[in-house]
């Protein structure tokens, strides 16, 4: 599943980005209030508590920007100078670069299910032939 919402994601973020990045960035930005507003319903009452805690709500802020609209962002201004192959080959390779930084920095020993996993992106993206 997790896969193929990549996919999705490689093939419309690409369509989306070749009306150039600024369009693609306001395109993001729209995507994100609404998935926001989707996703309110859902942990609303739960962080109510975490409203009262100027820190743990800068924090969620300071996560928000890093883990969301950063990486996006950038994906964007990518998709619209690269093609899509050579900007899916980068998206590959994400895993094998989590994992050497979760065994250097975290000291987090993948399994072998774990090496498994990243070695099928990897010889997937070796055996891609692009059209």
């Amino acid at each position: 599943m997790n896969g193929g919402l990549f996919v999705l994601y490689i093939v419309l973020g690409h369509r989306i980005s070749q009306s150039g990045a600024s369009k693609g960035v306001e395109r993001l930005g729209a995507a994100m209030a609404a998935a926001f507003l989707f996703v309110i319903p859902i942990g609303f009452l739960d962080a109510l508590n975490a409203f009262g805690a100027p820190l743990l709500v800068l924090a969620g802020i300071g996560v928000g920007i890093c883990s969301s609209v950063i990486p996006y962002v950038c994906d964007q201004f990518a998709m619209s100078r690269l093609p899509r192959s050579s900007f899916a080959l980068l998206l590959a390779l994400l895993p094998a670069t989590a994992t050497i930084i979760g065994v250097v920095v975290l000291r987090q020993i993948p399994e072998f299910i774990d090496l498994t996993g990243v070695a099928l992106v990897m010889l997937g993206v070796a055996i891609h032939k692009p059209n």
